[in-house]
């Protein structure tokens, strides 16, 4: 949303002046944005100052045993930052209704939201009876692998679903009308359409969307995305031409004037086209401005703004109620960091249905109702039966026999009543919803503001001892300290001969230590000269062909690019999750821990598991 400061100055564009908050563009003359440009700038030097100094005294650790404690580190990061005391109600809410992510895990590698909390889920394990369960004065109890709700494929096409809708079930309806709410989004003017996953969502809008002769699909990602490329082959099997702008290395910030000249197009005139975009880099943090939307919109294109990289109540949500896309994509977890499994949200605007296509009488596979997990079977007697499915975000969708035995019918009245959430009359308690809500949008901001800064300043105050180059152990991806990055961190680890460490190996030694971390693939660099050029591509080579566990390694067919260890921060992160995981890797500076590490993993015969 926002440019970030003197780092992306000069990658963030300047048309209709240059302006701190794309929110304000039109309003703003070029004299009045440069002077809150520079206003702007000394505040997040100001910060960057601030950041710098949670360290204090030291500012470079050669030594995984010279790092401060715990107590002293917060001590220090309050001193820069005494306003995170403020949020202290996150850690009330942490300690709880979410006592799984105690302080021997730490989660992250997750970036959706969280329907419900952990508490809510143990309050419903103990079993009991339908005629108990049925009563008004007790809670449902289900066994410990119990799900909220479970899913079943629809048979539609997404155009008739905007349209004509269906029939919603009570459960359906009370959890729409709750993330809308959450998310700020009308009613009157957006259609809900849940979704199996962000990948479905992706693939659904691309095959009902109505492309036209000439027209093209426009993507800004700095990542490689699975939800992405399934989205580009369904496109590019329509004949679509897909475009993308380029990153400029190290900091990854937009080639804005490439950006510009495709979204413009005054040559050709090509208008129309599907321009698809996201607020933050999910795995560099590196911030996109609004700006780039409202110039599409004014250029005729349809716009899908993919908000999965969100936090809940997150600033940058500000900003969806104005511009008003197309389409927006956000996938909602069960219960955060425990199973990733739940469902995608796909925001259709009703003005936009016309962007859609009448697939005749094809359907999208995707498009999902929520039932309950647990259903009533009329026999001559009474019985309960589970019915489980797993919905993690990388399954493929069920055969057409299998969209047959889902789509049982139920009786909302009854059934809503042996969910496992709380429901008292008809409202269902979205906990993880209302946590966010009650801690609110400037608190959560600033928060994850100072964690991910702290994260980041301290990442690179690891240095390699006994060199005189100070070599770095870890190079960061992507913007550094600002006030306006996002709460994602790309990374990487390199030894003291400047060799990088494979980032599978680092992901699993990672999780030895109860630390979860994911891996990408950074892509559509652009760097500034042909020598540094085949230096990155060279060292990604040697470093992709074989893993520091002795097995050979596939080798990628698309495009050159770099794999990188990711960490996200989300609500719930605290500081002790983010020192954790700065103590860890700072043991990278001990020159054998690889290898001890290496044989120690050999030696226990763990199960190897392709990341």
């Amino acid at each position: 949303m926002h440019s970030s400061g003197a780092e992306a100055a000069a990658s963030q564009p300047c048309f209709n002046g240059c302006f701190p908050s794309p929110l304000l563009a039109s309003e703003r003359s070029h004299s009045t944005a440069s002077k809150a440009k520079v206003n702007v700038t000394a505040s997040n030097d100001d910060f960057a100052a601030a950041t710098s100094s949670s360290l204090h005294p030291r500012t470079q650790f050669t030594n995984h045993e010279s790092l401060p404690t715990l107590q002293d580190s917060y001590i220090s990061f309050t001193k820069a930052f005494p306003q995170f005391s403020t949020a202290s109600e996150v850690d009330q809410i942490r300690a709880q209704e979410y006592h799984h992510l105690t302080h021997s895990n730490a989660c992250f590698d997750y970036t959706g939201y969280g329907l419900f909390s952990y508490a809510q889920q143990q309050r419903s394990h103990p079993t009991t009876s339908v005629a108990s369960s049925s009563s008004s004065s007790s809670l449902p109890h289900f066994t410990s692998d119990a799900s909220f709700f479970d899913i079943s494929y629809k048979s539609v096409n997404l155009q008739s679903q905007v349209l004509y809708g269906g029939h919603e079930s009570e459960l359906e309806s009370i959890v729409r009308k709750r993330i809308m709410s959450f998310m700020n989004v009308s009613e009157a003017e957006y259609t809900l359409v849940f979704i199996a996953n962000e990948v479905s969502a992706f693939k659904i809008v691309a095959d009902s969307f109505q492309f036209q002769p000439n027209r093209q699909l426009l993507t800004v990602y700095d990542h490689s995305s699975e939800a992405l490329d399934v989205m580009i082959e369904s496109c590019k099997k329509q004949g679509v031409h897909v475009l993308s702008p380029q990153f400029s290395w190290p900091n990854l910030g937009i080639q804005w004037r490439k950006l510009k000249k495709m979204l413009i197009n005054k040559r050709e005139k090509r208008k129309g086209g599907l321009f698809v975009f996201p607020l933050h880099s999910r795995v560099t943090g590196a911030p996109y401005s609004y700006v780039w939307m409202s110039l599409a919109q004014e250029h005729g294109w349809r716009v899908l703004l993919d908000v999965c990289a969100l936090k809940p109540k997150e600033m940058d949500t500000l900003g969806m109620s104005i511009f008003k896309p197309d389409f927006m994509v956000c996938s909602f977890y069960k219960v955060f960091g425990e199973n990733p499994s739940g469902f995608g949200c796909l925001f259709v605007k009703k003005s936009s249905v016309s962007a859609l296509k009448d697939p005749g009488n094809a359907t999208s596979i995707g498009i999902i109702s929520l039932v309950p997990a647990f259903r009533q079977q009329s026999h001559r007697q009474t019985e309960e039966v589970e019915v489980v499915i797993e919905t993690e975000t990388d399954h493929q969708p069920p055969s057409t026999s299998e969209i047959e035995d889902l789509s049982i019918p139920f009786d909302s009245s009854k059934d809503t009543n042996r969910l496992g959430i709380k429901n008292e009359g008809s409202e269902i308690h979205c906990r993880g919803l209302d946590h966010a809500d009650s801690v609110g949008l400037l608190l959560i901001s600033s928060r994850t503001k100072y964690l991910v800064n702290w994260l980041v300043n301290a990442l690179m105050s690891l240095k390699h001892p006994h060199n005189g180059n100070s070599l770095s152990l870890i190079k960061i991806y992507g913007p550094k300290i600002s006030s306006f990055r996002g709460s994602a961190v790309a990374f990487n680890i390199f030894d003291w001969k400047g060799e990088k460490i494979d980032p599978a190996l680092v992901q699993k030694l990672a999780d030895r230590n109860n630390i979860s971390l994911a891996n990408s693939y950074l892509r559509n660099i652009r760097f500034s000269n042909k020598n540094e050029e085949e230096r990155y591509w060279a060292l990604e080579t040697r470093a992709s062909e074989v893993d520091r566990l002795g097995r050979s390694k596939k080798t990628r067919d698309d495009e050159p690019g770099i794999v990188v260890v990711t960490a996200a921060l989300g609500l719930l992160t605290n500081f002790e999750d983010i020192y954790r995981l700065w103590a860890f890797l700072s043991r990278f500076l001990d020159a054998d821990f690889v290898e001890k590490e290496r044989w120690r993993y050999m030696a226990l015969n763990q199960k190897t598991i392709e990341v």
